[in-house]
Order: structure tokens, then sequence, then C-alpha cells
């Protein structure tokens, strides 16, 4: 069975855009960057992929994991 594509939440000048791993072009756009997570946690759950987020300043900030994940994190945030 095959993973889908992680789903990347990015900020761009017109809100912040949902973009599957290699694609050059935005599934979606939202106003604010939670409507963005939201549409890209949709998508990931679907997929069994992961959502990226991205700061204002391009650097990851968090990723989550909606696929099964063979190294399940370590982290105990959530």
């Amino acid at each position: 069975m095959g993973k889908g594509k992680n789903q990347h939440v990015v900020k761009t000048d017109n809100g912040w855009s949902v973009k599957g791993a290699g694609n050059s072009r935005a599934t979606s756009t939202h106003k604010t960057q939670k409507e963005a997570i939201d549409k890209a946690r949709d998508i990931a759950i679907k997929q069994k992929s992961e959502v990226v987020i991205h700061g204002k300043d391009g650097k990851i900030r968090d990723k989550d994991s909606y696929g099964n994940d063979p190294c399940p994190p370590k982290d105990k945030k959530y």
C-alpha cells in the first residue's frame, strides 16, 4: 500500500497554502494558518501521510503524522 504525499502548510503572499510534497501548485489557499492546517490534516488522514507546518520564516515548526508510522514520535507533546 503506497503512502500519500506529505502535506505542507506554507506562508504565501495570499495567506497560507496547502501543498502536496513535490507539487509546484498549491492544493488550496486560506486566510489563516489554522484553516490551512485543518485542510492539510483532512488530506493527510485520507492519504495516511504527514502534515508539515512551516512558520512565517519558512522553517518547519511542527509535524503531525496520520499514517502507519514505523517510528512513532518519542516526544509526549500530545
